[in-house]
Formats: structure tokens, sequence, C-alpha cells
């Protein structure tokens, strides 16, 4: 395979992942418009977690996980705003 094409297949593998991530995050806007957040909460809580989890352990830094933190709470303040909102 020349490198042109081994070029070209990565970038289709790469647009195929994108579509899939595209078609999961569409699928859980369906799921989360269908359930109470009581359903999907806890759900979506665990991910972040084990994502958090995951990144402390490869040793992330200090700023960094400063900033998954800051944007955590962003994310929790425009939750808040649009809960407000809507009663």
């Amino acid at each position: 395979m020349s490198d042109s094409n081994a070029r070209k297949a990565l970038d289709e593998k790469h647009e195929r992942n994108r579509e899939q991530r595209i078609e999961a995050v569409k699928r859980w806007v369906a799921y989360i418009k269908s359930e109470p957040p009581e359903v999907w909460g806890p759900q979506q809580n665990a991910v972040v977690d084990d994502q958090l989890e995951a990144a402390q352990s490869i040793g992330t830094s200090a700023q960094h996980h400063q900033h998954v933190k800051d944007v955590a709470a962003d994310i929790a303040a425009v939750k808040d705003d649009d809960t407000a909102e809507n009663e």
C-alpha cells in the first residue's frame, strides 16, 4: 500500500469513526429526551467519573485536572440555568 493509499484509508477510517460518534451522541440525546434525569443522570455520572478516573490514572497534570473541574462546573452552571429557565 502506498503512502497516499494508506493516508486515504486512514482518513476514511477517521470519517467512519466520526460518523459513529455523531450517531452515538444522537442516540444519547434521544435517550435523555425520552427518560427523566433520575434515570440517565446516574449513567452519565458513571461515564464521566470513569473518564476522570482514567485521566487521573495516567498522571495528568494538576493544571489539566483543574481545567476538567472548571469545565464540569461550567456545564453544571449551564444546566442549572436551563433548568431555571424551563421552570
